[in-house]
Order: structure tokens, then sequence, then C-alpha cells
């Protein structure tokens, strides 16, 4: 909750948002993107909020600001508390976690570390040529290019960095020149 706060978004609406963003993930992951996790999150939140004593406009904005925070969605951020949530949720894709979290995935669907005989172009998510390295050129180091808040673009200029720094030592060691 760092942006939020810094860009005077509606807090209420943002802690819920983000409590329920990711709950379509896991029928993304299980249909090997396929299916939208911020499509069946905004049709899944609609549901659980059903029952809960809140205004439409509340309602109809938690529900825009799941919709509408993925990277390749069809929905794009509308209200400050959406832009918020899409710069909060590409800050995690990116810098040190999203490092990691780029490998760790890489691992989940059997791919190598590196793989420098396939053009990364020609590599395709979710199989065993994927890599992390992959990751980071083709989705990752676009992500600071496309904050919407002025404290989101300044904290991806600093992850950005790092990644750089870090993907540069990376290839320098798995071509063994250092």
């Amino acid at each position: 909750m760092h942006i939020g706060p810094m860009e005077g978004a509606d807090l209420f609406v943002l802690q819920i948002a983000s409590y329920l963003h990711d709950v379509g993930r896991p029928f993304q992951d299980s249909s090997k993107g396929l299916i939208c996790h911020a499509e069946r999150g905004a049709a899944i939140a609609s549901e659980l909020l059903g029952d809960f004593p809140l205004g439409p406009e509340t309602r109809s904005n938690i529900i825009h600001c799941i919709r509408s925070h993925r990277f390749r969605g069809n929905s794009r951020p509308e209200t400050l508390e959406a832009k918020v949530l899409f710069d909060a949720d590409k800050l995690d894709s990116i810098g040190a976690v999203g490092i990691g979290r780029a490998f760790l995935f890489a691992g989940e669907v059997g791919a190598r570390l590196h793989n420098p005989e396939i053009a990364i172009e020609e590599t395709r998510p979710y199989t065993r040529e994927d890599t992390g390295y992959r990751e980071f050129k083709l989705k990752l180091c676009g992500v600071k290019d496309r904050m919407l808040t002025s404290e989101g673009r300044r904290m991806a200029e600093e992850r950005h960095a790092f990644m750089e720094s870090f993907f540069k030592r990376f290839l320098q060691e798995v071509a063994g020149k250092i």
C-alpha cells in the first residue's frame, strides 16, 4: 500500500481489489494461459462481493480494478485505484522479486535456466524452451514504460536498472566470461 496513499487513491477500494485481484489465477495457470485470470477474477469477485453492503460505485470500481490489472488484458485501467493496482501488480513482476518469479515460473514448466540455442522471439511461453531470460527480454523490459502513476514510474525505473545489471552479469556467467 505504498503507491495508493501517495497518489490519493481510495484505500478501501484498493485494499479489497488487492486481496482479490489474482483470485482467477489458478484458472489461467491450469489452462496454460487460455483463460484470462483478470476476467475470471472479476467475475469471481463480483459474486463474492454480492452479499457485502457496498455502494454500486465502490463495487464497480473494485471489479474494474481487478478486470484491468492484467498486463495483456483487454480492459485498460481508468480509475485512479485501477491505475494504482495495475502499477503495484507490475512492480511485483520486476526488480529482484521479478527475477526470482521469472525463474520460478520457468522452473514450474520444466524449462532450462538459459538456452542460447533458440532465439527468444521464437520461444513459446509455458514450454520447455521458455526461460527466465526470455520473460525478461520480451515482457519485463517493457514494464517500466507502461506504468500509469508517477510513483509507479519512479519505482519501476529503479527496479528496471537492477534487472539490466543482473541479466548483464547472468549472460556473462552463462557464457563463461566471468
